[in-house]
Parts: structure tokens; C-alpha cells; sequence
């Protein structure tokens, strides 16, 4: 008899303080907005930005390729029990082809006459390629053992490496030269008044070392 006028004693007690728990779970955010004495956390950035290196340009930008894969990189694990973790990413990247201007020699632009103007122009280019990761994103991964991170990142090494390949076969630097003809002539012409002939630029071979 004594337990049980003890659990009926300890039941409202009980139910108080689980409405209390529940009441302060409920208003007790609101009320620390009005209180002066809880402040929100403040963020304190400190930075000191040096320029550390000028670089004069001269590249010509001619033609941009972009490209979408889904690429799947697999790593043999270390310990041959173990199976292979692979990634699987969906890659957005582009790739540039551009003419340095700065290679441009005085021997280089030829007139001939009081009406034609030769410019020999250097070889074509791919500018940079790059993988743009904020068009990009992980589809899975398996296996990678709490190193999930390190695969994706030699995942995205990957596909910037197929990247520059793909744009070589695709034709992008044959694309550059021929928009290097419609862009360079009509502009030249207008700024000389001569009729303007493109060539390249001779490209001499490496001596050989002598044995």
C-alpha cells in the first residue's frame, strides 16, 4: 500500500516537470531574443591581402569548349582482400584556345608594296582547361574506407587531365587558327588599309646534343 500511495504521489510531480521541459523547449528561444544579457555569436575576420606578382598579358582568346562526362575513377586498394573504391562524378569542364601575341617578332610583319601587309603569327594555343566544380558534383562513391575525399580529388585530377585531352581531339586548336583568320584580318585591314596575309611562324627544330 505504501508503494503505491508513493507512485501516486510521484505521478503529478512527474507530469509537472515534463510540462515544464516542454514549455521551456517551446518558449525559451523567444525568450533569449528578449533577454539583453544573450547575444548572438559574433564573427571576427582578419585579413591581410599582399600582391605578390604582376603579370603582363598578351594572350587572344579564340574559342572556348565545354564538355560534360561522367567519369568513374577506380583505385586498387593496398590490401588485396579489400575491393576497389571507385567514385563516380559528373564533370562539367571547358577548354580555351588562344594566340600569344607576345610572340610576335618585328621580323614577323612583312609589307610588301604600298598595299599588302603579311603578319606571321606563333602557333595556337590551349590557354588553360579546368574542371568547373560549381557545375559539378559527386554522384557516388564505394569503398573508400574514410578516405572519400582523397578519391574524389584524384577523381576531378582525372577529369581535368580528360579535359585537355578531349579539346586536343576534338579540334581546338585548328578551330583557334581559323578564328584567328576571321577576327585578326578584318581588324589589321582596318588599321593599315592594306589587304592582310597570315602566315605561321617558321618553328625551328631543337639541336640534337652531339655525342
Amino acid at each position: 500500500m505504501n508503494l503505491v500511495r508513493l507512485i501516486r504521489r510521484l505521478i503529478p510531480l512527474v507530469f509537472l516537470v515534463a510540462l515544464g521541459w516542454f514549455l521551456w523547449k517551446k518558449v525559451g528561444p523567444a525568450l533569449d531574443g528578449l533577454n539583453p544579457l544573450v547575444q548572438a555569436p559574433r564573427v571576427t575576420v582578419t585579413h591581410n591581402t599582399v600582391l605578390t606578382q604582376v603579370e603582363a598579358l598578351g594572350k587572344l582568346e579564340l574559342v572556348r569548349y565545354r564538355f560534360k562526362d561522367v567519369v568513374e575513377y577506380k583505385r586498387a586498394n593496398r590490401l588485396a582482400i579489400l575491393p576497389d573504391a571507385k567514385v563516380a562524378l559528373i564533370v562539367a569542364g571547358e577548354a580555351t584556345g588562344c594566340l600569344d601575341l607576345r610572340k610576335i617578332r618585328p621580323q614577323d610583319v612583312v609589307l610588301e608594296g604600298d598595299s599588302v601587309v603579311r603578319v606571321f603569327l606563333p602557333a595556337p594555343e590551349l590557354c588553360n582547361f579546368q574542371v568547373r566544380h560549381d557545375q559539378s558534383r559527386v554522384f557516388s562513391t564505394e569503398n573508400g574506407f574514410f578516405q572519400d575525399a582523397d578519391l574524389v580529388d584524384q577523381g576531378y585530377k582525372y577529369a581535368e587531365a580528360q579535359v585537355r585531352t578531349a579539346a586536343l581531339q576534338s579540334g581546338i586548336l585548328a578551330e583557334t587558327q581559323r578564328n584567328a583568320q576571321q577576327i585578326l584580318v578584318p581588324l589589321l585591314h582596318t588599321l593599315t588599309g592594306r589587304r592582310v596575309v597570315l602566315g605561321q611562324q617558321m618553328v625551328l627544330p631543337a639541336p640534337g646534343r652531339k655525342g
